[in-house]
C-alpha cells in the first residue's frame, strides 16, 4: 500500500493572517517524520466562491469547475489537518464553506485539529468537529489549542509552549491510525 496521504488544510483566508504560520510549523514538523506524504492546502489560494452549486453536495452532480477541482484534490487524501482559528466562538466561514461544497469526497477519511484563538480556539475546534461529524470525518480525539497570548508573541509570531510538539506529535499519530484503518474501511478490507 502507498504512503498515507495527508493534507494540511489552511482554514482563514483573511489577509495576514496567522494560519500559515501555523500550517508551516506543522508541516514542517510532520515531514520530518517520514511516516506519511504531506501537502499544505491554503483555501485562500483554492478559488472557491462562496457555495454556488444548484444542487446538494451528497447527490455529487457538480456544474462548476472550481467544484471539480476541489472534489479531485480532496479526494486524493486519506486524511486532514485542520488549522481553525476561532471567529466569534465558531470556525471561520471561509472553512465552512470549503467544507460544504463536498460530500462523498470527506467520507470516512480522518482528521486532526489545530485550533487557534485568544481561548486557545477550543470552540472552534468543537464546532468544526460537529461539521465534520455530519460529512463522516473521524476526528481524532488528540488536537492542538494554540493560545494567540501563550502561544505567540505579539498575536502574530508563533512562539509555542514546549508541550505543543508533543501535543502535534500525539494528534499526528492518532490521526495516521486512524487514517490507516479508514483507507482499510474505504477499500473494502474491513467490513463494518
Amino acid at each position: 500500500m502507498t504512503s498515507l496521504r495527508i493534507a494540511i488544510i489552511i482554514g482563514s483566508t483573511r489577509p495576514d493572517r496567522v494560519g500559515p504560520t501555523i500550517a508551516d510549523w506543522a508541516f514542517d514538523r510532520a515531514s520530518g517524520r517520514g511516516d506519511a506524504s504531506y501537502d499544505l492546502i491554503d483555501l485562500a489560494h483554492v478559488g472557491l466562491p462562496l457555495l454556488d452549486e444548484p444542487e446538494p453536495a451528497a447527490a455529487h452532480h457538480y456544474r462548476h469547475d472550481h467544484t471539480k477541482r476541489w472534489s479531485r484534490l480532496i479526494d486524493s487524501y486519506d486524511g486532514f489537518v485542520f488549522v481553525a482559528p476561532e471567529y466569534n466562538r465558531g470556525m471561520a466561514g471561509s472553512l465552512k464553506n470549503a467544507i460544504d461544497f463536498l460530500y462523498a469526497e470527506w467520507n470516512d477519511k480522518a482528521a486532526g485539529i489545530i485550533c487557534y484563538g485568544s481561548s486557545g480556539g477550543l470552540r472552534a475546534g468543537e464546532h468544526l468537529k460537529s461539521t465534520l461529524g455530519e460529512v463522516q470525518i473521524a476526528t481524532v480525539r488528540a488536537q492542538v489549542s494554540l493560545s494567540i497570548y501563550d502561544d505567540m508573541t505579539d498575536f502574530v509570531q508563533l512562539t509555542p509552549r514546549d508541550y505543543q510538539v508533543a501535543n502535534l506529535d500525539a494528534m499526528l499519530d492518532s490521526l495516521l491510525r486512524w487514517a490507516g484503518a479508514m483507507r482499510a474501511l474505504r477499500a473494502g478490507l474491513i467490513n463494518p
